[in-house]
């Protein structure tokens, strides 16, 4: 069991070990302020890389592709006081094995809203409307021409888009969702203010399972959590008409992997946009035979400009952390 550690003298310039290549400016500047470590490629670390990059540094900037548990944690050395996430989600960290070793652990929320958005707006687009299947069938050089019968997919305006999760994602997609005429249901743990409602035209269902039944296109949003884990499992999934359709840019795990490739191979579902796996990245055999599944490798936030301001905003919790001050983005306990 870790254990809490008294809060020593933060340095100046303290040692900070990537686990992943950052983007170039980030990188340099990391190395202009800090006694900084790259990593040696692109590739993520193993568990044993892991534990000897935790032992001897005083902040870590990990990813979502390093698992963070509690037994590394447990392991690390007593110098490291500082977990600085690169990127929003940290369901891959152990927030109360950190939060018991008093480490603290910070994100980098709000930077990749617009990027995300624009993404799952393109895989609402294009998994009715079957574009992955007409691009895959030009390069085929099996396409004979247009055919009135040819291709036909459905079309966006009129349809019911439902988001679970109306956080800063759910609420930008929702802005983008009107003017495609689509128009707007969410479930939320809280409901939001009204003007708010009327700005994206949104209403609320305080029932999943309701909303569920009485949308078109289901757009997930919403953190991985305890909570959350497979919150769109088999009996929910069935709750949806055969003409619906699934996107999911958030966390593989928040759907029921096994139970979405059943209905969708059994047409009790008309199709899905995935750009987030349960078991990424190895990808399920069954979902790639299928033909009317868009999918995408987590590329949602993979901008130029969402990776610079993500560097930056990892930069900036640190620098406030070595001033002695709480980091702007410390994760709070509600992400547990």
């Amino acid at each position: 069991m870790a254990t809490h550690r008294p809060p020593p003298a933060r340095p100046s310039r303290p040692r900070v070990v990537a686990t992943r290549r950052l983007t170039d400016g980030i990188e340099g500047r990391m190395a202009e302020l800090f006694d900084f470590t790259p990593a040696a490629d692109d590739g993520p670390l193993d568990r044993a890389a892991l534990v000897a990059a935790m032992a001897d540094t005083d902040i870590l900037v990990p990813t979502i592709a390093d698992e963070i548990d509690a037994a590394l944690i447990a392991a690390a050395g007593p110098r490291l006081r500082l977990i600085a996430n690169f990127g929003a989600g940290v369901d891959h960290i152990d927030l109360a094995a950190a939060r018991a070793a008093g480490i603290v652990v910070t994100n980098t929320p709000g930077v990749l809203t617009e990027d995300t958005a624009d993404m799952a707006l393109a895989l609402i687009l294009s998994v009715p409307r079957r574009l992955a299947e007409g691009e895959k069938l030009v390069r085929s050089g099996s396409w004979v021409g247009w055919s009135p019968r040819a291709m036909l997919g459905h079309r966006i305006g009129g349809k019911r888009l439902g988001i679970v999760g109306m956080g800063r994602i759910g609420q930008a997609i929702a802005r983008r969702a009107a003017p495609f005429g689509l128009s707007v249901a969410y479930h939320n743990r809280r409901r939001l203010p009204a003007h708010v409602e009327a700005e994206l035209g949104a209403t609320w269902h305080a029932d999943l399972d309701a909303m569920l039944a009485n949308v078109d296109i289901v757009s997930i949003n919403c953190p991985h959590t305890r909570q959350t884990h497979h919150l769109i499992d088999a009996r929910r999934l069935a709750l949806l008409h055969r003409q619906a359709y699934l996107v999911n840019i958030a966390r593989g795990e928040i759907v029921a992997e096994d139970a979405l490739i059943d209905a969708l191979a059994n047409h009790r579902l008309a199709g899905a946009g995935l750009d987030v796996f349960e078991r990424e990245p190895a990808v399920d055999p069954r979902l790639l035979a299928l033909q009317n599944v868009v999918l995408l490798p987590h590329m949602g936030s993979a901008t130029f400009e969402g990776r610079i301001a993500t560097g930056e905003k990892t930069i900036a919790n640190i620098r406030a952390w070595i001033d002695g001050h709480t980091p702007p983005d410390t994760v709070l306990d509600g992400w547990v």
